[in-house]
């Protein structure tokens, strides 16, 4: 009896000439994507960098000498070790932060000393959101069309808290990773896609959330391949890319348990920084507060959150449908954002790794009759993120 031949889900199939494009013909056709990106964040930047100089500040150590971006360097510069003992008694080590970035920005500063950390730092951050551009759009286009993925590109550079792509920060570095391990899925890439999320894992705690995805997708498959009397060998590649996917994680995990002698360490370094699993609890006291000091700000809260939770809602919606591991690895990022006891400000900034939940609006403005209301839509959005940033960067509060 002849062997049965696994047939791929329709995202994972291949498309007419994909597999013949160039390198050159790939970057021709992502051009469109890269450049409105490039624009959108440029703009954002110009705004800041103007907006300082009117007030007298240094816009540029906005970008590379505040908050998260001096732990990395101080840990490219001197490894791990640091730590800062609070008023209250708490005490802030660096083993909360993951240490791919810095071992990056050590690197490129010993081969290019003028750089510095912090320039290093800065050019990897950029290098790295134009390698998320395009990982973005490379997963729109495969969805919904080249307009599609160019909007999605687009518009993730306009994210409200868009600005931390301009920083020395992980975000672009951790969103290119996830945004090409989604697409090396839906490419039936999975080694590929294994490897990358490896790296995402030593980049940024909320790899679980692409862990998670390329785990579901994997069991899934495997689960309708032997459902539907597909030999299971047939997925060996995609096993041994599910296996690797959480790797790069469960190594920065073990290494902090064994350097500091205890399973959980990790865990408990971020509860130092208050940053524990706590359902929403946090969240949720956040909430409730504003009503006692303002009742218009916890409506507006309130409002911002049914905004989120239908957005999400569109996307688990959406025809064509979303697929299975992008919708995962989408719904798991916003998860992991709001059930943590953190800082309520940085939320916005966790869930921006999230880029499907602009999938909606992308598809909608490709779809638009006028050509013109995307542009009008992605300038005004470009513009407003300008503003919000400088006016974050340039105040005394975390992003």
């Amino acid at each position: 009896m002849p062997e049965t031949k696994a047939v791929p889900p329709s995202w994972a199939a291949p498309r007419p000439g994909s597999a013949s494009r160039s390198l050159t013909d790939s970057l021709r056709y992502a051009a469109p994507a890269l450049l409105g990106y490039a624009a959108v964040r440029l703009t954002g930047v110009a705004i800041l960098l103007i907006t300082a100089s009117v007030t007298g500040k240094d816009g540029m150590h906005r970008l590379t000498g505040r908050w998260d971006s001096v732990w990395y360097q101080r840990i490219a510069e001197h490894g791990y070790g640091y730590g800062v003992r609070l008023p209250d008694g708490t005490f802030h080590s660096d083993l909360a932060f993951f240490p791919l970035l810095p071992a990056l920005e050590r690197g490129l500063s010993v081969l290019f000393p003028p750089l510095g950390v912090a320039g290093a730092g800065l050019l990897i951050s950029w290098l790295a959101s134009l390698a998320a551009a395009g990982g973005i759009f490379a997963v729109g286009a495969r969805l919904y069309g080249r307009r599609a993925g160019i909007l999605l590109a687009v518009l993730w550079g306009a994210y409200p808290t868009a600005f931390v792509q301009s920083m020395a920060y992980t975000e672009t570095l951790f969103t290119a990773l996830a945004a090409w391990a989604l697409y090396a899925v839906l490419t039936d890439r999975w080694i590929t896609a294994g490897v990358l999320c490896v790296g995402a894992g030593l980049t940024r705690p909320v790899a679980a959330a692409l862990i998670a995805a390329i785990g579901v997708t994997a069991i899934w498959r495997l689960f309708t391949a032997w459902r539907g009397g597909e030999p299971l060998r047939t997925h060996r590649r995609m096993v041994v890319g599910a296996c690797l996917a959480p790797l790069g994680w469960l190594s920065y995990i073990v290494f902090v348990a064994v350097r500091e002698g205890n399973p959980f360490a990790y865990f408990d370094v971020q509860a130092d920084w208050n940053n524990r699993i706590d359902g929403g609890a946090a969240l949720a006291a956040f909430v409730v507060e504003q009503f006692g000091h303002n009742v218009f700000a916890g409506l507006g809260l309130c409002a911002a959150f049914a905004f989120l939770f239908w957005v999400v809602w569109l996307c688990v919606r959406q025809r064509p449908r979303q697929p299975l591991p992008v919708i995962v690895y989408c719904v798991v990022v916003v998860v992991i954002s709001l059930i943590g006891s953190g800082y309520f400000g940085s939320r916005p900034r966790l869930m921006m790794p999230a880029f499907p939940l602009l999938l909606p609006a992308a598809v909608a403005l490709a779809g638009a009759r006028r050509r013109m209301v995307p542009a009008v839509v992605v300038g005004v959005a470009a513009l407003a993120s300008g503003v919000y940033g400088a006016f974050t960067l340039l105040g005394s509060g975390p992003p």
